[in-house]
Protein backbone atom coordinates (compact mmCIF):
# COMPACT_ATOMS: atom_id res chain seq x y z
CA UNK A 1 0.00 0.00 0.00
CA UNK A 2 1.32 3.19 -0.88
CA UNK A 3 -0.83 5.38 1.33
CA UNK A 4 -0.70 4.68 5.04
CA UNK A 5 -4.27 4.72 7.18
CA UNK A 6 -2.80 8.26 8.79
CA UNK A 7 -2.73 9.48 4.97
CA UNK A 8 -6.10 8.53 4.31
CA UNK A 9 -7.32 10.05 7.48
CA UNK A 10 -6.28 13.49 6.66
CA UNK A 11 -7.98 13.44 2.86
CA UNK A 12 -11.63 14.07 2.20
CA UNK A 13 -13.46 16.12 -0.62
CA UNK A 14 -12.75 19.57 0.22
CA UNK A 15 -8.92 18.43 0.08
CA UNK A 16 -9.02 17.22 -2.99
CA UNK A 17 -10.84 19.63 -4.65
CA UNK A 18 -8.56 22.60 -3.52
CA UNK A 19 -5.70 20.14 -4.57
CA UNK A 20 -3.63 21.41 -7.89
CA UNK A 21 -4.00 20.06 -11.07
CA UNK A 22 -0.45 18.14 -11.13
CA UNK A 23 -0.78 16.91 -7.13
CA UNK A 24 -4.51 15.22 -8.05
CA UNK A 25 -3.18 13.29 -10.99
CA UNK A 26 -0.38 12.21 -8.67
CA UNK A 27 -2.46 11.42 -5.49
CA UNK A 28 -5.00 9.70 -7.77
CA UNK A 29 -2.35 7.33 -9.35
CA UNK A 30 -1.23 6.42 -5.96
CA UNK A 31 -5.32 5.49 -4.93
CA UNK A 32 -6.00 3.62 -7.65
CA UNK A 33 -2.88 1.79 -7.48
CA UNK A 34 -4.04 0.82 -3.86
CA UNK A 35 -7.47 -0.10 -4.41
CA UNK A 36 -5.90 -2.24 -7.56
CA UNK A 37 -4.16 -4.15 -4.63
CA UNK A 38 -6.85 -4.21 -2.44
CA UNK A 39 -9.42 -5.62 -4.67
CA UNK A 40 -6.12 -8.51 -5.43
CA UNK A 41 -6.40 -9.22 -2.21
CA UNK A 42 -9.92 -9.60 -1.50
CA UNK A 43 -10.23 -11.70 -4.21
CA UNK A 44 -7.53 -14.41 -2.93
CA UNK A 45 -8.52 -17.52 -2.22
CA UNK A 46 -7.07 -21.29 -1.80
CA UNK A 47 -7.20 -21.55 -4.97
CA UNK A 48 -4.83 -18.53 -7.01
CA UNK A 49 -3.05 -17.94 -3.50
CA UNK A 50 -1.38 -19.46 -0.65
CA UNK A 51 -3.97 -19.15 1.33
CA UNK A 52 -4.97 -22.55 3.06
CA UNK A 53 -8.68 -24.05 2.22
CA UNK A 54 -9.45 -23.49 5.80
CA UNK A 55 -9.29 -19.50 5.70
CA UNK A 56 -12.25 -20.10 3.70
CA UNK A 57 -15.86 -20.54 4.53
CA UNK A 58 -17.56 -23.87 3.62
CA UNK A 59 -20.03 -21.94 1.89
CA UNK A 60 -18.35 -20.40 0.03
CA UNK A 61 -16.58 -23.34 -1.32
CA UNK A 62 -19.83 -24.69 -2.03
CA UNK A 63 -20.47 -21.66 -4.51
CA UNK A 64 -17.09 -21.99 -6.22
CA UNK A 65 -15.96 -25.46 -6.23
CA UNK A 66 -15.22 -26.61 -9.88
CA UNK A 67 -12.62 -29.39 -9.15
CA UNK A 68 -14.04 -32.82 -10.97
CA UNK A 69 -15.25 -35.85 -9.37
CA UNK A 70 -11.84 -37.69 -8.26
CA UNK A 71 -11.06 -34.63 -6.43
CA UNK A 72 -14.49 -34.07 -4.70
CA UNK A 73 -13.91 -37.69 -4.15
CA UNK A 74 -11.08 -37.07 -2.34
CA UNK A 75 -12.02 -33.66 -0.48
CA UNK A 76 -15.14 -35.35 1.15
CA UNK A 77 -12.95 -38.60 2.22
CA UNK A 78 -10.52 -36.07 4.52
CA UNK A 79 -13.50 -33.73 5.52
CA UNK A 80 -14.30 -34.34 9.05
CA UNK A 81 -18.15 -34.61 8.15
CA UNK A 82 -21.58 -35.32 10.58
CA UNK A 83 -22.41 -37.94 8.64
CA UNK A 84 -19.09 -38.79 6.93
CA UNK A 85 -19.17 -43.14 6.01
CA UNK A 86 -16.10 -44.39 4.84
CA UNK A 87 -17.09 -45.87 1.82
CA UNK A 88 -15.99 -49.00 0.44
CA UNK A 89 -13.22 -49.78 -2.46
CA UNK A 90 -14.96 -49.18 -5.61
CA UNK A 91 -15.83 -52.57 -7.94
CA UNK A 92 -14.30 -53.33 -11.06
CA UNK A 93 -17.27 -52.46 -12.73
CA UNK A 94 -17.01 -48.62 -11.16
CA UNK A 95 -13.67 -48.22 -11.76
CA UNK A 96 -13.96 -49.31 -15.71
CA UNK A 97 -17.66 -46.79 -15.83
CA UNK A 98 -14.95 -44.11 -14.25
CA UNK A 99 -12.16 -45.11 -17.09
CA UNK A 100 -14.53 -45.13 -19.63
CA UNK A 101 -14.72 -41.61 -21.93
CA UNK A 102 -17.72 -42.70 -23.58
CA UNK A 103 -19.69 -42.98 -20.30
CA UNK A 104 -21.63 -39.68 -20.77
CA UNK A 105 -24.39 -40.02 -18.43
CA UNK A 106 -21.98 -41.24 -15.37
CA UNK A 107 -23.81 -40.33 -11.76
CA UNK A 108 -21.77 -39.03 -9.27
CA UNK A 109 -20.44 -41.51 -6.59
CA UNK A 110 -22.39 -41.15 -3.43
CA UNK A 111 -20.78 -41.54 -0.18
CA UNK A 112 -21.11 -44.92 2.28
CA UNK A 113 -21.97 -48.38 0.85
CA UNK A 114 -22.70 -49.18 -2.62
CA UNK A 115 -26.01 -50.65 -3.95
CA UNK A 116 -24.95 -54.63 -4.79
CA UNK A 117 -21.63 -54.35 -2.76
CA UNK A 118 -20.54 -56.99 -0.78
CA UNK A 119 -21.17 -56.65 2.93
CA UNK A 120 -18.94 -57.47 5.93
CA UNK A 121 -19.87 -59.29 8.77
CA UNK A 122 -18.29 -59.29 12.67
CA UNK A 123 -15.24 -60.32 12.76
CA UNK A 124 -14.45 -59.64 16.08
CA UNK A 125 -14.96 -61.99 19.03
CA UNK A 126 -15.22 -60.85 22.68
CA UNK A 127 -15.12 -62.84 25.83
CA UNK A 128 -19.01 -63.00 26.98
CA UNK A 129 -19.28 -61.43 30.66
CA UNK A 130 -22.85 -61.71 31.15
CA UNK A 131 -25.56 -64.00 29.83
CA UNK A 132 -29.96 -62.70 29.91
CA UNK A 133 -32.29 -65.24 29.19
CA UNK A 134 -35.77 -63.55 27.92
CA UNK A 135 -38.81 -65.46 28.44
CA UNK A 136 -42.47 -65.16 26.93
CA UNK A 137 -44.57 -65.08 29.93
CA UNK A 138 -48.59 -65.37 28.68
CA UNK A 139 -49.76 -66.99 25.42
CA UNK A 140 -50.60 -64.98 22.98
CA UNK A 141 -53.19 -67.19 22.14
CA UNK A 142 -55.14 -68.68 25.16
CA UNK A 143 -53.37 -66.25 27.57
CA UNK A 144 -51.99 -69.34 29.76
CA UNK A 145 -49.32 -68.06 31.82
CA UNK A 146 -45.62 -69.82 29.98
CA UNK A 147 -43.45 -72.04 32.20
CA UNK A 148 -39.61 -71.30 31.04
CA UNK A 149 -38.94 -74.69 31.56
CA UNK A 150 -40.58 -75.63 28.53
CA UNK A 151 -38.58 -72.77 26.64
CA UNK A 152 -36.48 -73.54 23.71
CA UNK A 153 -33.92 -70.94 22.41
CA UNK A 154 -34.74 -69.40 19.06
CA UNK A 155 -32.51 -66.66 18.72
CA UNK A 156 -29.78 -64.06 20.44
CA UNK A 157 -28.04 -61.23 20.04
CA UNK A 158 -24.77 -59.27 21.44
CA UNK A 159 -24.49 -56.10 23.20
CA UNK A 160 -21.43 -54.37 23.98
CA UNK A 161 -22.13 -51.63 26.88
CA UNK A 162 -19.67 -49.57 29.43
CA UNK A 163 -21.04 -48.64 32.93
CA UNK A 164 -20.09 -45.73 35.21
CA UNK A 165 -18.69 -46.56 38.16
CA UNK A 166 -19.10 -44.25 41.44
CA UNK A 167 -17.29 -42.26 44.35
CA UNK A 168 -15.86 -45.62 45.80
CA UNK A 169 -15.16 -46.79 42.77
CA UNK A 170 -14.48 -44.78 39.82
CA UNK A 171 -14.21 -45.55 35.92
CA UNK A 172 -15.70 -47.52 33.75
CA UNK A 173 -16.28 -50.90 33.26
CA UNK A 174 -16.91 -52.72 29.45
CA UNK A 175 -19.77 -55.18 29.13
CA UNK A 176 -20.27 -58.17 26.75
CA UNK A 177 -23.96 -59.44 27.28
CA UNK A 178 -25.13 -62.02 25.33
CA UNK A 179 -29.36 -61.69 25.18
CA UNK A 180 -31.25 -64.93 24.46
CA UNK A 181 -34.63 -65.22 23.06
CA UNK A 182 -37.12 -68.43 23.64
CA UNK A 183 -39.86 -69.84 22.42
CA UNK A 184 -42.56 -71.79 24.70
CA UNK A 185 -45.70 -74.34 24.21
CA UNK A 186 -48.27 -74.08 26.16
CA UNK A 187 -50.88 -76.76 26.80
CA UNK A 188 -53.02 -76.35 24.05
CA UNK A 189 -49.94 -76.44 21.69
CA UNK A 190 -49.30 -72.79 20.86
CA UNK A 191 -45.85 -71.44 20.41
CA UNK A 192 -45.23 -68.27 21.85
CA UNK A 193 -41.88 -65.92 21.22
CA UNK A 194 -40.46 -63.60 23.32
CA UNK A 195 -39.87 -60.59 20.71
CA UNK A 196 -38.06 -57.08 21.21
CA UNK A 197 -39.37 -54.38 20.89
CA UNK A 198 -39.21 -52.56 17.67
CA UNK A 199 -40.21 -49.44 16.03
CA UNK A 200 -40.09 -47.05 13.49
CA UNK A 201 -38.78 -43.27 14.36
CA UNK A 202 -41.80 -40.98 12.69
CA UNK A 203 -40.16 -38.04 12.64
CA UNK A 204 -36.59 -39.47 10.87
CA UNK A 205 -37.41 -42.04 8.42
CA UNK A 206 -34.99 -44.78 8.06
CA UNK A 207 -33.97 -44.83 12.01
CA UNK A 208 -35.88 -47.72 13.82
CA UNK A 209 -35.68 -48.11 18.07
CA UNK A 210 -35.19 -51.67 19.14
CA UNK A 211 -33.72 -53.45 21.78
CA UNK A 212 -31.57 -55.60 19.02
CA UNK A 213 -28.49 -53.24 18.70
CA UNK A 214 -24.64 -54.09 19.02
CA UNK A 215 -24.52 -50.80 20.59
CA UNK A 216 -25.43 -50.58 24.39
CA UNK A 217 -27.20 -47.39 25.66
CA UNK A 218 -23.74 -46.25 27.74
CA UNK A 219 -21.59 -46.93 25.02
CA UNK A 220 -23.85 -44.99 22.46
CA UNK A 221 -24.02 -42.08 25.45
CA UNK A 222 -20.39 -42.27 25.26
CA UNK A 223 -19.79 -42.15 21.17
CA UNK A 224 -22.37 -39.09 21.58
CA UNK A 225 -19.91 -37.12 23.93
CA UNK A 226 -16.74 -38.39 21.87
CA UNK A 227 -18.46 -37.04 18.57
CA UNK A 228 -19.87 -33.63 19.75
CA UNK A 229 -18.29 -33.03 23.46
CA UNK A 230 -14.53 -33.77 22.33
CA UNK A 231 -15.43 -33.10 18.27
CA UNK A 232 -13.87 -36.34 17.42
CA UNK A 233 -14.54 -37.30 13.46
CA UNK A 234 -16.23 -40.95 13.38
CA UNK A 235 -12.63 -42.50 12.23
CA UNK A 236 -11.35 -40.78 15.48
CA UNK A 237 -14.07 -42.38 17.71
CA UNK A 238 -13.47 -45.96 16.21
CA UNK A 239 -9.66 -45.29 16.60
CA UNK A 240 -10.51 -44.42 20.50
CA UNK A 241 -12.88 -47.09 21.46
CA UNK A 242 -10.36 -49.53 19.71
CA UNK A 243 -6.93 -48.12 21.32
CA UNK A 244 -8.30 -47.61 24.83
CA UNK A 245 -11.33 -50.04 25.43
CA UNK A 246 -10.71 -52.78 23.13
CA UNK A 247 -13.94 -52.47 21.12
CA UNK A 248 -13.87 -52.71 17.08
CA UNK A 249 -16.96 -50.76 15.65
CA UNK A 250 -17.12 -49.84 11.97
CA UNK A 251 -17.67 -46.23 10.76
CA UNK A 252 -20.90 -47.09 9.62
CA UNK A 253 -22.03 -48.33 13.36
CA UNK A 254 -20.60 -45.38 14.98
CA UNK A 255 -22.91 -42.93 12.54
CA UNK A 256 -25.87 -45.09 12.88
CA UNK A 257 -25.44 -44.98 16.80
CA UNK A 258 -25.71 -41.05 16.62
CA UNK A 259 -28.32 -41.03 14.54
CA UNK A 260 -30.46 -43.60 16.75
CA UNK A 261 -29.44 -41.37 19.83
CA UNK A 262 -30.71 -38.59 19.21
CA UNK A 263 -34.04 -40.10 17.56
CA UNK A 264 -34.24 -41.71 21.14
CA UNK A 265 -34.33 -37.97 22.33
CA UNK A 266 -36.28 -36.20 19.80
CA UNK A 267 -39.23 -36.56 21.95
CA UNK A 268 -38.00 -33.98 24.40
CA UNK A 269 -38.20 -31.27 21.96
CA UNK A 270 -41.77 -30.21 23.37
CA UNK A 271 -40.77 -30.14 26.66
CA UNK A 272 -37.41 -27.38 25.61
CA UNK A 273 -40.27 -25.60 23.71
CA UNK A 274 -42.43 -24.96 27.32
CA UNK A 275 -39.51 -24.43 28.86
CA UNK A 276 -38.77 -21.60 26.61
CA UNK A 277 -42.18 -20.21 26.64
CA UNK A 278 -42.44 -20.49 30.06
CA UNK A 279 -38.79 -18.37 31.17
CA UNK A 280 -39.28 -15.10 32.06
CA UNK A 281 -35.96 -13.99 30.14
CA UNK A 282 -34.66 -16.03 26.76
CA UNK A 283 -31.40 -14.90 25.62
CA UNK A 284 -31.66 -15.59 21.46
CA UNK A 285 -28.78 -16.19 18.89
CA UNK A 286 -28.08 -17.56 15.54
CA UNK A 287 -24.84 -18.24 13.75
CA UNK A 288 -24.30 -19.85 10.24
CA UNK A 289 -24.50 -23.79 9.84
CA UNK A 290 -24.49 -25.79 6.59
CA UNK A 291 -26.13 -28.93 5.85
CA UNK A 292 -24.56 -30.42 3.17
CA UNK A 293 -24.25 -27.35 0.33
CA UNK A 294 -27.80 -25.93 2.09
CA UNK A 295 -27.08 -22.63 3.70
CA UNK A 296 -28.89 -22.76 6.83
CA UNK A 297 -28.53 -21.30 10.51
CA UNK A 298 -28.24 -22.89 14.30
CA UNK A 299 -30.19 -20.99 16.65
CA UNK A 300 -29.80 -20.89 20.18
CA UNK A 301 -32.34 -20.50 22.75
CA UNK A 302 -31.35 -19.92 26.40
CA UNK A 303 -32.80 -19.23 29.79
CA UNK A 304 -31.98 -20.01 33.13
CA UNK A 305 -33.12 -23.95 33.13
CA UNK A 306 -32.23 -25.14 29.31
CA UNK A 307 -30.45 -24.81 26.67
CA UNK A 308 -32.12 -25.71 23.18
CA UNK A 309 -30.90 -25.52 19.51
CA UNK A 310 -32.67 -25.67 16.34
CA UNK A 311 -31.47 -25.80 12.74
CA UNK A 312 -33.55 -23.42 10.00
CA UNK A 313 -33.39 -20.69 7.80
CA UNK A 314 -32.84 -17.53 9.42
CA UNK A 315 -35.91 -15.93 8.96
CA UNK A 316 -39.56 -15.12 11.60
CA UNK A 317 -40.92 -19.00 11.03
CA UNK A 318 -38.94 -20.52 13.50
CA UNK A 319 -39.71 -17.97 16.13
CA UNK A 320 -43.36 -17.72 15.48
CA UNK A 321 -43.88 -21.54 15.36
CA UNK A 322 -41.79 -21.61 18.61
CA UNK A 323 -42.63 -18.98 20.48
CA UNK A 324 -45.95 -17.76 18.95
CA UNK A 325 -48.29 -15.42 21.31
CA UNK A 326 -47.42 -17.45 24.02
CA UNK A 327 -44.06 -16.07 25.31
CA UNK A 328 -44.61 -12.88 27.63
CA UNK A 329 -40.90 -12.90 29.48
CA UNK A 330 -38.00 -10.76 27.96
CA UNK A 331 -35.88 -11.26 24.83
CA UNK A 332 -32.56 -10.60 24.93
CA UNK A 333 -31.16 -10.74 21.13
CA UNK A 334 -28.95 -8.53 18.57
CA UNK A 335 -30.14 -6.11 16.18
CA UNK A 336 -31.56 -8.87 13.68
CA UNK A 337 -35.05 -7.29 12.27
CA UNK A 338 -36.99 -10.49 13.27
CA UNK A 339 -36.70 -9.99 16.79
CA UNK A 340 -38.51 -6.67 16.99
CA UNK A 341 -42.29 -7.82 17.47
CA UNK A 342 -41.43 -8.40 20.54
CA UNK A 343 -42.12 -5.76 22.91
CA UNK A 344 -40.59 -6.67 25.83
CA UNK A 345 -37.27 -6.67 24.20
CA UNK A 346 -33.56 -6.03 25.38
CA UNK A 347 -30.52 -5.39 22.80
CA UNK A 348 -26.92 -6.44 23.67
CA UNK A 349 -25.05 -3.51 23.81
CA UNK A 350 -21.30 -5.44 23.24
CA UNK A 351 -23.09 -5.22 19.27
CA UNK A 352 -22.98 -1.58 19.75
CA UNK A 353 -20.11 -0.91 21.68
CA UNK A 354 -17.65 -2.88 18.93
CA UNK A 355 -19.54 -0.89 16.05
CA UNK A 356 -19.09 1.92 17.90
CA UNK A 357 -14.85 1.17 18.40
CA UNK A 358 -15.13 0.47 14.49
CA UNK A 359 -16.29 3.79 13.91
CA UNK A 360 -14.10 5.12 15.62
CA UNK A 361 -10.96 3.27 14.49
CA UNK A 362 -12.43 4.21 10.54
CA UNK A 363 -11.06 7.24 8.28
CA UNK A 364 -13.54 8.93 8.09
CA UNK A 365 -13.51 12.19 10.45
CA UNK A 366 -17.05 11.80 10.96
CA UNK A 367 -17.69 8.66 11.90
CA UNK A 368 -14.96 8.90 14.22
CA UNK A 369 -16.89 11.47 16.38
CA UNK A 370 -19.90 9.97 16.25
CA UNK A 371 -18.21 6.57 17.21
CA UNK A 372 -16.52 8.12 19.93
CA UNK A 373 -19.22 9.57 21.06
CA UNK A 374 -21.73 6.47 20.83
CA UNK A 375 -19.02 4.59 23.27
CA UNK A 376 -18.98 7.14 25.63
CA UNK A 377 -22.57 7.56 26.18
CA UNK A 378 -22.95 3.89 26.72
CA UNK A 379 -19.99 3.63 28.85
CA UNK A 380 -21.37 5.70 30.94
CA UNK A 381 -24.56 4.28 31.47
CA UNK A 382 -23.25 0.99 31.84
CA UNK A 383 -21.47 2.71 35.02
CA UNK A 384 -25.09 3.85 35.49
CA UNK A 385 -26.92 0.24 35.49
CA UNK A 386 -24.34 -1.50 37.73
CA UNK A 387 -24.80 0.96 40.52
CA UNK A 388 -28.57 1.16 40.04
CA UNK A 389 -28.02 -2.67 40.58
CA UNK A 390 -26.67 -2.21 43.91
CA UNK A 391 -28.51 0.88 45.11
CA UNK A 392 -32.04 0.82 43.46
CA UNK A 393 -32.32 4.76 42.55
CA UNK A 394 -35.29 7.42 43.14
CA UNK A 395 -35.71 8.66 39.54
CA UNK A 396 -35.23 6.01 36.85
CA UNK A 397 -32.06 6.26 34.97
CA UNK A 398 -34.14 7.28 31.73
CA UNK A 399 -35.66 10.24 33.53
CA UNK A 400 -31.78 11.16 34.84
CA UNK A 401 -30.06 10.71 31.70
CA UNK A 402 -33.28 12.26 29.35
CA UNK A 403 -31.33 15.31 27.87
CA UNK A 404 -27.79 13.39 27.12
CA UNK A 405 -30.34 10.70 25.05
CA UNK A 406 -32.35 13.18 23.46
CA UNK A 407 -28.82 15.04 22.03
CA UNK A 408 -27.49 11.79 20.98
CA UNK A 409 -30.94 10.83 19.11
CA UNK A 410 -30.54 14.34 17.54
CA UNK A 411 -27.27 13.17 16.65
CA UNK A 412 -28.57 9.85 15.38
CA UNK A 413 -31.23 11.67 13.22
CA UNK A 414 -28.38 13.49 11.16
CA UNK A 415 -25.99 10.64 10.80
CA UNK A 416 -28.72 8.05 9.13
CA UNK A 417 -28.39 9.82 5.76
CA UNK A 418 -24.34 10.31 6.19
CA UNK A 419 -22.51 9.12 3.37
CA UNK A 420 -20.15 7.11 5.31
CA UNK A 421 -21.93 3.65 5.04
CA UNK A 422 -21.43 2.09 8.59
CA UNK A 423 -22.15 5.59 10.33
CA UNK A 424 -25.63 5.99 8.57
CA UNK A 425 -26.14 1.82 9.53
CA UNK A 426 -25.30 2.59 13.51
CA UNK A 427 -27.33 5.84 13.52
CA UNK A 428 -30.37 3.75 11.45
CA UNK A 429 -29.81 0.64 13.83
CA UNK A 430 -30.05 2.89 17.35
CA UNK A 431 -33.20 4.70 16.17
CA UNK A 432 -35.30 1.53 15.13
CA UNK A 433 -34.39 -0.07 18.41
CA UNK A 434 -34.00 2.66 20.20
CA UNK A 435 -36.77 1.63 23.34
CA UNK A 436 -35.16 -1.36 23.09
CA UNK A 437 -31.77 -0.60 23.32
CA UNK A 438 -32.27 1.74 26.71
CA UNK A 439 -35.24 -0.82 28.23
CA UNK A 440 -32.62 -1.19 30.64
CA UNK A 441 -32.34 2.25 32.17
CA UNK A 442 -35.60 1.38 33.86
CA UNK A 443 -35.07 -2.27 33.99
CA UNK A 444 -31.63 -2.18 35.62
CA UNK A 445 -31.53 -5.94 36.79
CA UNK A 446 -31.72 -7.09 33.28
CA UNK A 447 -28.61 -8.48 31.19
CA UNK A 448 -26.86 -5.70 29.33
CA UNK A 449 -25.45 -7.91 27.02
CA UNK A 450 -26.36 -11.20 25.29
CA UNK A 451 -23.13 -12.83 26.00
CA UNK A 452 -25.42 -16.26 27.59
CA UNK A 453 -26.24 -17.15 24.32
CA UNK A 454 -22.82 -16.21 22.60
CA UNK A 455 -21.20 -18.67 24.93
CA UNK A 456 -23.70 -21.22 24.25
CA UNK A 457 -22.68 -20.84 20.34
CA UNK A 458 -18.88 -20.88 21.13
CA UNK A 459 -18.03 -24.45 21.41
CA UNK A 460 -20.69 -25.33 18.18
CA UNK A 461 -18.83 -22.95 16.28
CA UNK A 462 -15.65 -24.35 16.82
CA UNK A 463 -16.79 -27.86 15.88
CA UNK A 464 -18.32 -26.19 12.65
CA UNK A 465 -14.95 -25.07 12.08
CA UNK A 466 -13.85 -28.77 11.80
CA UNK A 467 -16.78 -30.90 10.49
CA UNK A 468 -18.07 -28.04 8.12
CA UNK A 469 -21.77 -28.65 9.40
CA UNK A 470 -24.58 -31.53 8.39
CA UNK A 471 -24.50 -34.02 5.63
CA UNK A 472 -28.07 -34.72 5.91
CA UNK A 473 -31.52 -33.52 6.94
CA UNK A 474 -31.86 -36.92 9.63
CA UNK A 475 -27.94 -35.63 10.90
CA UNK A 476 -29.05 -32.05 11.14
CA UNK A 477 -32.10 -32.98 13.64
CA UNK A 478 -30.14 -35.62 15.70
CA UNK A 479 -27.06 -32.94 16.30
CA UNK A 480 -29.19 -30.20 17.01
CA UNK A 481 -31.55 -32.72 19.97
CA UNK A 482 -28.43 -33.98 21.12
CA UNK A 483 -26.43 -30.66 21.62
CA UNK A 484 -29.68 -29.45 23.36
CA UNK A 485 -29.44 -31.99 25.95
CA UNK A 486 -25.89 -32.29 26.38
CA UNK A 487 -26.00 -28.17 27.51
CA UNK A 488 -29.13 -28.66 29.61
CA UNK A 489 -27.93 -30.91 31.53
CA UNK A 490 -24.87 -29.30 32.24
CA UNK A 491 -26.43 -26.26 33.05
CA UNK A 492 -28.70 -28.16 35.64
CA UNK A 493 -25.56 -29.79 36.64
CA UNK A 494 -26.33 -33.42 35.74
CA UNK A 495 -24.44 -35.83 33.69
CA UNK A 496 -25.77 -35.40 30.02
CA UNK A 497 -24.38 -38.76 29.64
CA UNK A 498 -25.97 -41.39 32.54
CA UNK A 499 -29.27 -39.16 31.56
CA UNK A 500 -28.98 -40.15 27.65
CA UNK A 501 -28.07 -43.63 28.26
CA UNK A 502 -31.25 -43.94 30.20
CA UNK A 503 -33.43 -41.96 27.07
CA UNK A 504 -32.04 -44.29 24.87
CA UNK A 505 -32.93 -47.45 27.12
CA UNK A 506 -36.35 -46.38 27.67
CA UNK A 507 -36.51 -45.68 23.89
CA UNK A 508 -35.42 -49.29 23.15
CA UNK A 509 -37.79 -50.31 25.45
CA UNK A 510 -40.91 -49.12 24.08
CA UNK A 511 -41.16 -47.07 27.33
CA UNK A 512 -41.25 -43.16 27.31
CA UNK A 513 -38.46 -40.60 27.58
CA UNK A 514 -37.35 -39.77 31.09
CA UNK A 515 -38.18 -35.97 31.96
CA UNK A 516 -35.16 -33.87 31.93
CA UNK A 517 -33.04 -33.98 35.30
CA UNK A 518 -34.14 -31.81 38.11
CA UNK A 519 -31.38 -28.78 38.77
CA UNK A 520 -28.22 -29.90 41.54
CA UNK A 521 -27.30 -27.62 43.57
CA UNK A 522 -23.43 -27.22 43.03
CA UNK A 523 -22.14 -28.78 46.76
Amino acid sequence: MQLSNQDLSQIDEDELLNLPEEELRYLSIKLLNDLKEARERLSQNSRNSSRPPSSEAPWDKAATDNTNDQEQTEIDKSAETEDTVTPPSPSKKDQQQSADPNNEHQEPRKPGKQPGAQGFGRTQKLAITHYQDHYPEICACCHQTLEPRHAIAYAAYETINVEWGDVEHPGILVTHTKHTLYEVVCANGHITRKEVSRSSHAQLPGISRTEWRLVGPGLAAMIVCLAYRMRLSRERIQEFLYDWLGIKLSVGTINNTLHESGAAAMPLEDEFAQEIINSELLHVDETSWMEHTTFLWLWVFSTNRVTAYWIATRSAELLENLLGDDFNGWLMSDGYTVYRKYLSRLRCWAHLLRKAKGLNESLNRDAQLFGQQTHDLLAVLIGAVRKARITPPDTPLSETYRLQLLLYQQMCIQMKTHEHKKTAALATEMLNDWTAIFQVLDQPHQPLTNNEAERALRHWVILRGICYGTRSENGTRVFAILISVIETCRKRNQSPWIYLAQVIASQRSGLPVPALPIVRVSE
